[in-house]
């Protein structure tokens, strides 16, 4: 009985090496290591506060350096200063954002390129709204702007990205016919 639970053993080892040749371990992961919305959701928790935290950090470069940061709000007309509190909540709020997103392309195939897809089609659009400023707004504010834009998408993006390429199913197939028998 023991030596036929060793060649089992055997054989569901080099089954699963036989699947997993890319992969640097070789034993296929657990049905947890699947990501969730949950996992999204707290990649997207992390990145948002990590993004918020740099965007804080070069605020205050630019209140160093005397930059004004007088821009046009949405939906204003005339130039305000904008509050150090926007510079924490936008990074936060658009990582969330990008969470809630990225968490409906779960399991679908090519979804980490997906994800890198539109991430950088939300940074294009966003790249706009500097350009979009007044002469009265000056260039070391846009530069700022533009600064904490590219911030937010590379500690955002890319992480999302990797997060829900772990659901993709041309991956996790094979993950889940070895342990559907387990």
């Amino acid at each position: 009985m023991s030596s036929q639970r060793r060649a089992d053993s055997e054989l569901s080892r080099q089954h699963n090496k036989a699947l997993n040749r890319d992969s640097v371990t070789p034993m296929a992961p657990p049905r947890s290591a699947i990501p969730s919305t949950r996992h999204v959701m707290y990649a997207a928790t992390v990145t948002g506060i990590t993004s918020s935290i740099v965007c804080l950090v070069l605020r205050f470069l630019a209140w160093i350096f005397r930059v004004d940061f007088h821009v046009i709000l949405p939906g204003d007309i005339d130039l305000d200063t904008s509050s150090w509190a926007l510079v924490i909540i936008l990074p936060f709020a658009a990582a969330m954002i990008s969470g809630l997103v990225t968490a409906l392309f779960l399991g679908v195939p090519g979804c980490r390129g997906w994800i890198l897809l539109l991430g950088t089609a939300g940074l294009l659009v966003c790249l706009v709204y500097p350009f979009l400023q007044p002469e009265a707004t000056t260039w070391p504010t846009r530069v700022f702007v533009i600064l904490m834009e590219l911030v937010t998408y590379v500690l955002v993006i890319p992480q999302l990205a990797r997060v829900v390429g772990d659901s993709d199913p041309r991956i996790t197939v094979y993950y889940r016919d070895d342990t559907a028998g387990v």
